[in-house]
């Protein structure tokens, strides 16, 4: 089991080799479609979960909250997807959360990824997908 930390990362998303209902069918899929790869910022602390998106007017890419298995959009400024992930980052619900709303925990779930309302559907999230999701190296203190 991994120990994630706060952070920035990469959230990567395989649309052309899913095994699930409709992937890899639809424009451009195919060799090549490859996959898309999307900002990440890691959540994994209880200060950065407890935060999250709150204050924020929008977010570039995503923000996983991890460990995590309910989300609620209270102060929250806008709406936005949220993708509930189990162990081994496959996809166990996608759902679209407007402001003052209040999610079902999934009881499998053990991370979340949230983004703007209609990005998830524009990367080929959806149930059964699995997701790669990878920190960034830590920057190395400089020396002179």
């Amino acid at each position: 089991m991994r120990t994630w930390r706060d952070g920035d990362g990469t959230l990567r998303v395989d649309t052309g080799s899913g095994t699930g209902t409709g992937a890899g069918t639809g424009p451009g899929a195919g060799p090549g479609a490859g996959a898309r790869e999307v900002p990440l910022r890691i959540a994994a602390s209880y200060r950065a979960r407890t935060k999250g998106l709150l204050g924020r007017d929008g977010i570039e890419g995503a923000m996983m909250l991890t460990p995590c298995g309910s989300v609620h959009t209270f102060r929250m400024r806008f709406p936005i997807d949220v993708a509930y992930l189990d162990r081994k980052f496959t996809v166990l619900a996608v759902t679209t959360m407007k402001p003052g709303r209040l999610g079902l925990p999934r009881l499998r779930a053990r991370h979340v990824v949230e983004a703007e309302a209609g990005a998830m559907e524009r990367w080929g999230v959806r149930p059964g997908v699995r997701l790669e999701l990878k920190a960034a190296p830590a920057a190395a203190p400089e020396t002179r």
